[in-house]
């Protein structure tokens, strides 16, 4: 397995929640170039987890 997946792997979690927050926002700006509010709508959802996914990583990490 090439070394960048090993430490990839290593920090999972904190991968997932950048991956989230960055789909979020993807989303946002698909949804004001298509204006549609349903894909808005599941941009700020996605926003809203990767916020919440962030401070549960920060209390799991007692540093909260």
């Amino acid at each position: 397995m090439p070394e960048w997946r090993r430490r990839v792997l290593g920090q999972l979690d904190v991968t997932l929640v950048l991956f989230d927050l960055v789909l979020g926002a993807i989303f946002i700006m698909t949804s004001y170039v298509s204006f549609n509010i349903y894909i808005r709508g599941v941009g700020v959802g996605l926003l809203i987890a990767g916020v919440t996914s962030g401070i549960a990583y920060l209390y799991k990490r007692k540093m909260i």
